[in-house]
This record gives C-alpha cells, structure tokens and sequence, in this order.
C-alpha cells in the first residue's frame, strides 16, 4: 500500500520543545503564529498538520514541561521520609529548575497564561488544573504526615499547603523577574524556618 501524503521533513519531538520554549517565554496569549514558525523552522500548513491548532500545540507543550522540566521538583519531594522534608524539597528544586542556565525563569504552568479579559479560557482553565494537581501533591503529602505520626491530627492541611504553594508560585514570578537562585533558596530557609511555627499551631 502506498503512503499517503508527504512525510514530514522535520523531528516532531524537536519542533514541540522548541514551540515549549517559546510559550514558557512569552505565554500562551503573546504567543503568535509567526513566533512559533521562526522557533520551530517550519511553516503554518505543517504546524497545524502536526499539532491540530495553537492550543492542542500549548497543550502538549505543557505535557512535555510538566514530565521533563517539571517533574524532578516531584520526585524529590516524594523521595523524602518526612513532611518538613518534603516541603523543604520541593521549595529547593523549584528554585533550581526555575533558574537553571539556558532556560525560560520560572515555572510554564504557572506563568503560562494570564488572567487577562480577552484570553484564551480553556488554556487558564488547564493551567488551572495543573496548579490545582500541586496543591493536591502538597496536601496529600502532609496528610500523610499526619498518618505517620509526624504532624498532629489538628492541622488544616489545606491551608499549609496552600500557604507552601503560595510560596513555590511566588518563587516563579521572582524568577521570572530576575530575582538570582541564591535569592529563592534564601526564600526556602525563611519558609522553612515558618515550619515550627505553623505545626505547632502558633
């Protein structure tokens, strides 16, 4: 059986991290068409044949960050025996990725899309997903401290890991506007130092 339609001419996996790039840098709406073309080096027709449309583009983008960018932040988090530990992980490997050399500063998922009038709802609504998947790690985290013996059963989980996340989302616009990994990690040790405070409900 003969194939139908030209093959493509590019790598798939290479055009998608660098249409990654491009919305980590500028975001979803100031993203335009000739931005992705001139990332990418390839044209319209083969964008739109390849990817569907600008946000099934995003969409696999953000899918590419979250398991390639993103999850070592995870993993380390899960690799810890305690909560405090945890917590403590996750903020360090956020200010790490969020500064590595050579990259966008900060984190896509959260800086992706803005809350602006006039943007696109269905991107900010998956973002929002995403953020709300955090929060759901974070909090399930502390809960099993509490299982664990390590957190007392009278903590509101939830406003903890809001509190942390808080910080972790903080710590992307810092990067974001230029603030130095030495500066985030220094923004770590004040939100761990709050640690004692909050579990012991002062």
């Amino acid at each position: 059986m003969t194939q139908r339609g030209r093959p493509r001419k590019f790598d798939r996996s290479i055009a998608l991290r660098q249409a990654m790039d491009v919305f980590w840098t500028q975001g979803f709406d100031c993203t335009s068409m000739p931005d992705l073309i001139g990332a990418m080096k390839i044209n319209s027709p083969s964008i739109y044949a390849a990817f569907g449309s600008k946000e099934k583009l995003f969409i696999e983008a953000v899918e590419l960050y979250s398991v390639t960018e993103g999850e070592e932040i995870w993993v380390r988090m899960a690799n810890e025996p305690t909560a405090r530990l945890a917590i403590e992980a996750m903020l360090q490997a956020s200010a790490e990725a969020y500064t590595r050399p050579a990259k966008p500063r900060g984190c896509m998922i959260v800086l992706g899309a803005l809350h602006t009038e006039g943007g696109n709802t269905a991107i900010r609504r998956g973002l929002q997903a995403h953020r709300a998947q955090c929060m759901t790690t974070i909090h399930s985290r502390l809960e099993l401290g509490i299982s664990d013996g390590e957190l007392a059963k009278r903590l509101d989980c939830r406003a903890i890991a809001t509190f942390y996340l808080t910080i972790q989302q903080g710590m992307s616009i810092q990067a974001r506007d230029g603030a130095s990994r030495e500066a985030l990690l220094a923004v770590v040790k004040y939100a761990i130092v709050a640690w004692d405070s909050i579990i012991s409900g002062a």
